[in-house]
């Protein structure tokens, strides 16, 4: 990690411990809030509860107030001698399985620390029964996987199916939690569901967080937050895809990061299309009073009409809540996922070969570097490692052939999108590329869903340069030959193993291809520059600066983050800062700890650790280069079990925020994490870009290489005045 790198320099400099702007103190351990009073279930007036009574699905549901009689399930078999799908009313008359009129939507619903602590699952159940509807439109809900529900009648110590139709909840079933994580807890409620409430039309929607196409959807808070991988998806459904014979409608993601070209490979064997979202979910997520009151007045309505509806309720809703500009939803037509598969895979033979040549995969890694991204990907809030595919392959057209096929087929596939400002460009479908190698478990997860052994190769000599000082060479692996794929080589127990090889990796930060032809130095002008050499610049793939604060005593540095304050020639390798020790600050004077999300022409977006009511999170900060910075609120960033939070955390008055800070010790001691004072929202919060206190700092840069390697340089000290003066001095 950069940490061990950062440290081991700043040891070398015989500096030692005292905060000048920072107190430590410990941080006292994230707590879950109180769950605030459940909510009963609201319906045209009358308060509803679930009231525990749970026929068993062979029986007809019963109203929770015991007014209305539904009708018996429906049961499905087979035809011995047409195999035709057939259906059995209660009369015994067999006739060709269509299904009820309508649409049954199913919804895989786990609830997690969403409905745990802030009630997000039961304000969708409510909006499921806001709209009056009709008896041609159903939700038919599997719920669980939460420790507390909002909702009176259901506890987490239960699992439950429950219908909401016409404007009211029905208790279906409840039984015993089994793990949401799990394949055959998905494909026996799917089972269960299609036997008993099949409809002309179907949808399934999976409910709770996403992490992309590595982790999955659906994290279960009541067994060690496990998730559904793509493959587990694809096993249960393969099981139900058996019982009904027939696809769904859509397969949607009311959930994060899950609109990827793997989910919808998966996605297509089982259904026509497929609703997603690249970037991360709002915590309200879809609007389902939208959908049920659009499937009343349409209740024909086919799956990309539906996707429609589903896309622009979502941006309405997102306008609402103030966050268009960074939503991305679409439609997408799985009858194209195919040709879009068979075109990218002819795309990445032809990157695979052109990154043989060095120049040539300096071009592409730059590229894919810079195109849109999803989920945050930075040190301070985790690795999506989710890519723009649009994105990937322009980055790479100029050295591979077949870029037009694929954009074709991409536009194809993404029917309908709807996009805010910060993704304008994004094409809908997103691609795993890792920007941060992250070890043989996550590469093991992703060659068992890659759409493509080009790519995985690709991918692969990726990874293998990180570990062998560059790969352009010296690459070899008997997987990738030219007399044929072992494409079925990645199933099982010899995935992981194969993969070993990036958990042997060692230390990293010092990596030998980042070679001068200067080395970084002050000149005559005072200025602290460095020139590559010709092999140091084919491998460099980003250069930004790095600042810290020196403790007064000089014992312990603390780590102030990443600045793009250099001037760079990349035809030339001359590089040089051009800091001018202003920094992002509270209205207290506490500068914040800056890490970089992503950049423009126009401005930068930030993000900075702190704690804020007492609970570990991040502060997302957008600075235009005109001066003006906008708080766009705290995000938690990727869980340990790689879920993305959902929502972005708005900041009101009453708020307390802390920086936090990661500290190096320069005398042997243990690396931690400073924390700062406390700072009480009284207003809007605004956020200064002011001179540094007066004090000792550290300027060094950083360097990442092509292959996720990086190199930090020797730092140069400064020294702030009191009178605003900044100096160098070179170390």
């Amino acid at each position: 990690m950069k940490a061990k790198r950062i440290a081991a320099l700043l040891a070398a400099l015989l500096l030692v411990l005292c905060c000048a702007s920072c107190s430590k103190e410990d941080s006292s351990p994230e707590e879950s809030p109180s769950v605030a009073d459940n909510y009963n279930v609201k319906t045209g007036g009358s308060s509803l509860k679930l009231d525990g009574a749970t026929p068993e699905p062979s029986q007809s549901p019963t109203s929770p107030l015991g007014g209305i009689e539904m009708p018996a399930p429906l049961s499905l078999s087979l035809d011995g001698e047409t195999g035709d799908l057939m259906i059995s009313r209660p009369e015994g008359q067999e006739v060709e399985f269509i299904g009820d009129p309508g649409w049954t939507i199913f919804v895989y619903m786990c609830g997690s620390d969403l409905e745990s602590e802030g009630g997000m699952a039961t304000d969708d159940l409510l909006e499921m029964s806001d709209f009056a509807g009709s008896e041609d439109v159903r939700f038919i809900i599997e719920a669980g996987g939460t420790g507390e529900w909002y909702l009176s009648g259901l506890s987490p110590d239960s699992m439950y199916r429950i219908m909401v139709q016409e404007g009211e909840l029905y208790s279906l079933w409840e039984g015993d939690p089994e793990g949401m994580g799990r394949s055959d807890t998905l494909s026996e409620f799917l089972t269960w569901g299609v036997e008993n409430y099949a409809s002309e039309h179907m949808g399934l929607v999976f409910w709770d967080h996403g992490g992309g196409s590595i982790t999955g959807v659906c994290f279960d808070e009541l067994d060690d937050y496990d998730s559904l991988s793509l493959r587990e998806i694809d096993e249960a459904l393969l099981t139900v895809y058996g019982a009904i014979g027939r696809k769904f409608d859509f397969i949607g993601f009311d959930a994060c990061l899950m609109c990827t070209l793997e989910t919808a490979n998966i996605a297509a064997s089982y259904a026509d299309w497929m609703y997603a979202s690249q970037e991360l979910e709002p915590g309200s997520g879809w609007d389902y009073t939208a959908i049920g009151e659009y499937l009343t007045a349409n209740p024909k309505a086919s799956g990309k009409e539906l996707g429609v509806q589903v896309c622009d309720s979502f941006r309405y809703a997102c306008m609402e809540d103030g966050d268009e500009d960074s939503m991305t939803m679409c439609v997408v037509d799985l009858s194209f996922v195919v040709d879009l598969i068979l075109a990218f895979n002819s795309f990445a033979e032809s990157m695979y070969y052109a990154g043989e040549n060095s120049e040539s995969l300096t071009e592409m890694a730059r590229g894919i570097e810079r195109a849109d991204n999803f989920g945050g990907n930075n040190r301070s809030e985790g690795y999506t490692n989710m890519v723009d595919l649009y994105g990937l392959v322009s980055a790479c057209s100029g050295c591979a052939d077949g870029s037009k096929e694929v954009m074709q087929a991409l536009m194809n596939a993404a029917s309908y999108c709807v996009n805010g400002a910060d993704h304008s460009g994004a094409g809908g479908l997103s691609i795993y590329y890792p920007l941060c190698v992250q070890g043989s478990e996550e590469m093991a997860a992703f060659s068992e869903i890659c759409v493509s052994p080009w790519y995985l190769a690709f991918v692969d000599r990726q990874s293998y340069g990180r570990v062998n000082e560059g790969a352009v060479d010296g690459y070899e692996s008997e997987q990738w030959t030219d007399a044929g794929w072992d494409w079925f080589w990645t199933a099982g127990e010899e995935t992981e193993e194969y993969w070993s090889y990036l958990d042997d990796m060692g230390e990293l930060g010092e990596s030998p291809l980042i070679t001068f032809e200067q080395e970084p130095g002050l000149d005559e002008d005072g200025y602290y520059c460095f020139v590559l050499d010709e092999d140091g610049l084919y491998f460099t793939l980003d250069v930004y600066g790095c600042v810290y604060e020196i403790t007064e005593d000089w014992e312990d540095v603390i780590e102030l983050g990443e600045t793009l304050d250099i001037y760079g020639e990349w035809d030339t390798g001359y590089f040089c800062d051009e800091f001018d020790g202003y920094w992002l600050s509270l209205p207290d004077g506490q500068n914040l700890a800056l890490y970089i999300v992503d950049y423009t022409d126009d401005y930068v977006v930030y993000t900075s650790p702190i704690e804020l009511n007492g609970r570990e999170t991040n502060l997302r900060l957008r600075q235009y280069y005109d001066g003006e910075v906008i708080v766009e609120g705290a995000w938690d960033g990727l869980s340990d079990s790689g879920a993305a939070a959902r929502d972005t955390i708005p900041l009101e008055p009453g708020d307390v925020i802390v920086p936090l800070y990661y500290s190096y010790s320069l005398t042997g001691g243990e690396d931690s994490y400073y924390v700062g004072w406390e700072y009480t929202i009284t207003g809007e919060l605004e956020i200064s870009y002011d001179l540094l206190e007066s004090g000792d700092y550290m300027f060094g840069f950083c360097i990442d290489d092509i292959y996720g390697d990086y190199m930090i340089t020797d730092f140069t000290s400064f020294t702030v005045d009191e009178y605003g003066e900044v100096y160098y001095d070179e170390y």
